[in-house]
């Protein structure tokens, strides 16, 4: 690396970093979700009470901005006499447990298909179109009925149902952007010193696609979250007495009338989550490409 590529590459850095910390996107959407995260890993110090624990003597208790509530159940109990407060927060860690974990699993999976697809084309890059094209006509909320009918409904075989459907985005862009690398003079200079195929691909290629992944990766999670929660309000996630927000929705809608508390609770919250991870990606994105420009 001569002097030159080292200033060029400090002075893209000092772009990024300014950027970012002129970005309100990033200053919202990652401290909204940098809060919820908290909430989440520290759930069984901040809840108050065991999320599952039922005491119908002390069911649908209002929330403390009603007549009658509680001040033990500051946002009320369910139809159970579960602690309210406690199931969203214990339900933080189930939907960014399957929004990360989800996105990793599919991420890993469409970068090396979209790696080997754009590195080498001919037939493989054929092949992997054509298990795209099938991945994109398959659609999720059937192919997760089957799932459940064949291994049952959990958030395992949701993950793993999610993991094998979602990694066409990855799969796609990291094609289009390996085909622009490949033909470069840094790569043609690695396969010109006898590097092998793998190590160019992981060495050469990969690093130059990471402001593309995590770009990707930050929108893909919001798709994911929003994904787990309406298939557990279909039945098709996470099962009871699981703290999942979507579930809770799902438990509510009976009581919509008369305590609409109980969808709108859970719903505020996945709509924060969903929020912060958006402003979260726009954000990383409008700095990631302003600074390539």
């Amino acid at each position: 690396m001569t002097v030159l590529d080292l200033d060029n590459r400090i002075l893209q850095r000092r772009k990024l970093w300014r950027r970012v910390s002129r970005s309100t996107g990033i200053h919202l959407g990652g401290g909204l979700l940098v809060l919820i995260a908290a909430i989440a890993l520290l759930a069984p110090l901040l809840a108050p009470h065991d999320p599952i624990a039922q005491d119908l003597t002390r069911r649908l208790l209002p929330p403390f901005w009603q007549a009658g509530s509680d001040p033990a159940h500051r946002l009320g109990t369910d139809h159970l006499g579960r602690d309210y407060l406690s199931r969203l927060i214990f339900g933080a860690r189930v939907s960014l447990g399957i929004g990360l974990g989800v996105t990793l699993c599919a991420g890993l999976i469409g970068t090396m298909l979209g790696l080997l697809a754009g590195y080498f084309g001919g037939k493989i890059d054929m092949l992997i179109s054509f298990i795209i094209t099938t991945r994109l006509s398959l659609p999720i909320v059937l192919v997760a009925l089957a799932a459940v009918a064949l291994g049952g409904a959990s958030l395992q075989t949701l993950a793993i149902v999610l993991s094998l459907l979602l990694w066409d985005r990855f799969a796609v862009v990291v094609r289009s952007a390996t085909q622009g690398l490949r033909n470069r003079e840094f790569v043609q200079a690695t396969v010109s010193f006898g590097a092998s195929s793998l190590h160019v691909m992981l060495r050469g290629i990969l690093p130059n696609l990471r402001n593309t992944l995590i770009v990707v990766a930050t929108l893909e999670v919001a798709n994911v979250i929003l994904l787990e929660a309406a298939l557990s309000f279909l039945g098709l996630g996470a099962r009871p007495p699981t703290p999942s927000w979507g579930l809770m929705i799902a438990e509510g809608r009976e009581h919509i009338l008369f305590d609409p508390w109980l969808i709108a609770l859970p719903g505020s919250a996945l709509c924060l989550l969903i929020l912060a991870v958006n402003l979260l990606g726009d954000g990383v994105r409008d700095a990631l490409d302003a600074t390539s420009s």
